[in-house]
């Protein structure tokens, strides 16, 4: 991943492992945004370069886990949201105790837009990790899945 970052702009990029196997957190100096979509131009130019990263996923704010500070971050990216946009909210969460559906109900109703959980045009996403959540606003496709991008090309 420090490699790959380097190779779209960012050669200071720090990258740790977690407490969840195969999972690693870049932090990046890049908009996460724009880092995921030079990524995927990367991976149609050198595939192979990729053999090790399944998906990369945006995050552009990491706070406590704590349902306050989620909701915080979460309805303030939301602002992002056009008024004629449609959202969904999506929850992962490994090593903690926090309910997805507690998250999602808690956000969910400070947001004042139409949901729409199937083909939403922004996706306010929630990645919790033991003590910490990654919060970011994004669409459908600022998620890098690896394998289907191979596939698709």
């Amino acid at each position: 991943m420090w490699y790959l970052l380097g190779e779209v702009g960012d050669r200071g990029s720090t990258i740790e492992t977690t407490s969840v196997i195969g999972l690693v957190v870049a932090k990046t100096k890049l908009d996460p945004i724009k880092a995921i979509r030079d990524l995927r131009a990367l991976l149609k130019e050198r595939p192979w370069e990729f053999k090790y990263t399944l998906k990369l996923v945006p995050v552009q704010k990491v706070v406590e886990a704590r349902l306050p500070e989620i909701e915080q971050a979460a309805v303030g990216l939301a602002a992002g949201i056009g008024d004629k946009e449609k959202f969904r909210i999506t929850v992962e969460k490994r090593h903690t105790d926090l309910s997805s559906k507690t998250i999602i109900d808690t956000v969910a109703k400070r947001i004042e837009r139409t949901v729409d959980l199937d083909t939403p045009d922004r996706i306010v996403l929630v990645e919790v990790i033991g003590e910490l959540a990654g919060v970011a606003l994004i669409k459908p496709e600022d998620v890098l899945s690896v394998e289907r991008e191979k596939r698709v090309s």
